[in-house]
């Protein structure tokens, strides 16, 4: 599986707006923007259940600047990268990064390391533990200077955080929205 579009670097945008704000996406992709539940389980919707995680990377490093600021954590501290494409029907639809603290990888929450290609959002939205802070929106750049549409949010598990940034790639803009 290809992509053609150069992957997204969110962890370089410092601009997020919470959508308190009017965005001015496409209209095409507001819902998906501003829909608050999971996204995999609408992914899994909208392609019939020929969804798919393919992981593109999963390691340890340090976090971009908006990243560090938006976990509240110092510039030096180690984190679990986990960048992914969510697929549908055998084609990228989302590119997502999480960034998780590596406090938060301790007890129960150490399995996050282990997750493979299974959908992090399963995973989260099956947490009875969880609870997530308001979604914040914002325009993402790609290695040729094209302008994506990304939306990004903290997770707390037993009041941990961790980072999910979910960035719409061009071939979702012809797949339809599930009712």
């Amino acid at each position: 599986m290809t992509i053609d579009t150069p992957l997204p670097r969110p962890e370089r945008t410092l601009h997020w707006r919470t959508l308190a704000h009017p965005i001015q996406a496409p209209r095409h992709l507001r819902r998906w923007l501003t829909d608050e539940g999971s996204l995999t389980r609408l992914l899994k919707r909208a392609s019939r259940g020929r969804f798919s995680v393919q992981v593109l990377r999963q390691e340890y490093g340090r976090p971009g600047a908006g990243e560090t600021v938006a976990l509240g954590l110092s510039a030096r501290q180690s984190v679990l990268i986990r960048e992914v494409l969510l697929c549908g029907a055998g084609e990228p639809w989302v590119y997502a990064r999480t960034v998780i603290p590596a406090t938060t990888l301790r007890g129960r929450h150490r399995t996050l390391k282990l997750i493979g290609s299974r959908p992090l959002g399963s995973l989260l939205f099956n947490d009875p533990a969880m609870r997530r802070d308001p979604l914040q929106i914002a325009r993402v750049d790609n290695a040729r200077g094209e302008s994506l549409w990304a939306r990004r949010s903290i997770f707390h598990l037993d009041d941990k955080p961790l980072l999910v940034c979910e960035v719409f790639l061009p071939a979702l803009k012809g797949i339809q929205y599930p009712a």
